[in-house]
């Protein structure tokens, strides 16, 4: 208890620094470094998720000694945003949830949060529509670190299988357990609701009802679990981005995400691509998406392992620049790990 008040106190003096010199509390790339040493330094038996938790917290503590700060996310609380946002920022802070993606983005930009939760893109489902559009909208908000859960999905109700009538999730989980739902609830219809955290609040109120959600969701709501990772597929993961006004700084394990409009020119997407094959730099997503500003436009996505500062990815934006019609570095960040809600 002693050596981790010593170390609090220190957080406290590092932070007076911070704030003298306009730096930024929360720095995903000096946490993740940490993580990573104490998870290479182990040897046993205390698992790796058990040494995350405990040093998320002390990590989280630590933040709040320097500055409790605000995080906005998809809510309501229990829902897989607010998961994914307890995975990377802990319990001190002061959790904000709101009714859409966009208010997110306009809390970070209004600075009425220090950061924000939104969902980026689905194993299943793929891309998440509302928030590459705010993307387009605020291109000052930049992307600063990334959460990768794997999202379980729970079966949750207060009645036995066989009772179950209706089943309430929210459209995403509903299609992520669409064949476990009509192979074992075939008497059971499926009503889409505003969030996994509704749907578990309706099932502790009507009868015959169940929903899909978390198992937290099943212990805040005091729901049994009829079933456990009804998901479809065992890889079912869903990417969270933690947007906030600056991205972060080099690891050595980094990934860079950009967006870019090109020419209705034969040849102009290969072009593009033509630049990081040259470069040699390994591409981890790309989407396009409508240009909501002009109809038959398109906004392509792309994130690629690499920092914006390596000499490679400078020469790489440099010249998408010189080949794009519009180019946004979104932001870099460090690569993430897979972890389990």
């Amino acid at each position: 208890l002693e050596l981790l008040n010593k170390r609090a106190a220190v957080a406290g003096q590092i932070g007076k620094v911070k704030a003298d010199q306009g730096g930024e509390v929360f720095n995903a790339s000096r946490e993740e470094e940490v993580l990573n040493n104490i998870l290479g330094a182990n040897k046993g038996p205390l698992a790796e998720v058990t040494l995350k938790a405990i040093f998320r917290e002390l990590i989280s503590g630590s933040r709040a000694v320097q500055k409790v700060q605000k995080i906005a996310f998809l809510g309501p609380l229990y829902s897989y945003s607010h998961l994914a946002a307890l995975e990377r920022f802990g319990e001190s802070v002061v959790y904000n949830p709101t009714a859409n993606i966009a208010t997110v983005f306009e809390e970070v930009v209004r600075r009425h949060a220090d950061y924000g939760v939104v969902p980026l893109e689905n194993s299943t489902d793929g891309r998440i529509a509302d928030t590459l559009d705010m993307f387009i909208r605020t291109p000052q908000v930049k992307i600063c670190a990334e959460i990768r859960l794997r999202v379980h999905h729970h079966l949750l109700a207060n009645c036995s299988q066989a009772e179950v009538r209706r089943v309430f999730s929210k459209a995403q989980a509903l299609s992520q357990c669409r064949n476990w739902l009509s192979k074992n609830l075939p008497q059971a219809t499926l009503h889409e609701v505003a969030s996994t955290t509704d749907a578990a609040k309706l099932a502790t109120s009507e009868l015959n009802v169940a929903a899909v959600a978390s198992r937290q969701a099943a212990v805040k709501w005091g729901l049994n679990v009829l079933a456990q990772s009804i998901e479809d597929s065992p890889f079912n993961e869903t990417r969270f981005a933690i947007i906030g006004p600056s991205d972060s700084a080099k690891t050595g394990s980094d990934k860079t995400a950009m967006m870019f409009q090109i020419s209705h020119a034969p040849g102009a997407l290969a072009d593009v691509l033509t630049i990081f094959k040259g470069n040699k730099l390994n591409l981890t997503w790309i989407e396009s998406f409508p240009y909501p500003e002009a109809k038959g436009e398109y906004v392509f996505f792309i994130d690629f392992d690499g920092h914006r500062d390596d000499p490679k990815v400078k020469k790489t934006i440099a010249a998408m620049e010189d080949t794009c019609e519009v180019v946004s570095v979104l932001g870099s960040f460090p690569h993430a790990k897979p972890s389990d809600e």
